[in-house]
């Protein structure tokens, strides 16, 4: 269950990275609303799934998948630019996460 709960805490953040921009320097006042809400619920979710994961393997996977859904986002909503390193780093951060995982059962 810990899992899942860090899954879901992961994508909030990958949410909440797409949710600062819209702020313009946290000079909007809804969207700057919105985007401490949802990093404040990432952080909580992250916390919750602490409490049966090791620190350094949740805090690691949390960031790799908030990591992987902002560059995925930013190639796919925002246009941002695709290039062999980007990918490799993206193959890279997602075998480190299999890893992790895979390495906290033991």
């Amino acid at each position: 269950m810990a899992w899942l709960i860090l899954l879901g805490a992961g994508l909030v953040e990958v949410v909440w990275s797409q949710s600062i921009k819209p702020t313009e320097g946290f000079t909007r006042p809804l969207p700057t609303v919105i985007c401490f809400v949802l990093g404040a619920t990432a952080v909580y979710l992250l916390s919750v799934a602490m409490r049966d994961l090791p620190v350094g393997t949740a805090y690691a996977a949390f960031t790799g998948i908030g990591t992987v859904g902002a560059i995925t986002l930013g190639i796919t909503v925002q246009n941002d630019a695709v290039s062999v390193g980007r990918i490799a780093a993206l193959v890279l951060i997602v075998g480190g996460l299999v890893l992790a995982r895979l390495a906290s059962e033991g």
